[in-house]
C-alpha cells in the first residue's frame, strides 16, 4: 500500500530515491531482512514513477485531442 507520504512525492524525488534503492541492493552487503525492506521501498516507489508517468500521458493525450478538435484539418482529419 502506498503512504501519503509517497502521494506527496514528485517524479524526481522518487525516482532519484529509486536510484540510490537499486544501487543500493546492487552494491550487496545488506542482510536478507534490508534487502527485502530495500526490494519492498523500491516497488512502491516505482508505483509512484509510474502514476506520475500515467498523468503525464494523460495530460500529453488530452491536449493533443484539444488541438485536434481545434486545428481545422488536424491529424484527426490525416
Amino acid at each position: 500500500m502506498t503512504s501519503r507520504t509517497d502521494e506527496a512525492l514528485g517524479y524526481e524525488q522518487a525516482r532519484d530515491e529509486l536510484i540510490e534503492v537499486v544501487r543500493r541492493l546492487e552494491a550487496g552487503g545488506t542482510t536478507l531482512e534490508e534487502s527485502l525492506a530495500l526490494w519492498e521501498r523500491g516497488e512502491e516507489l516505482a508505483k509512484v514513477c509510474r502514476r506520475w508517468l500515467e498523468g503525464a500521458r494523460a495530460r500529453l493525450d488530452a491536449a493533443l485531442a484539444v488541438e485536434d478538435e481545434e486545428v481545422p484539418g488536424g491529424a484527426a482529419d490525416a
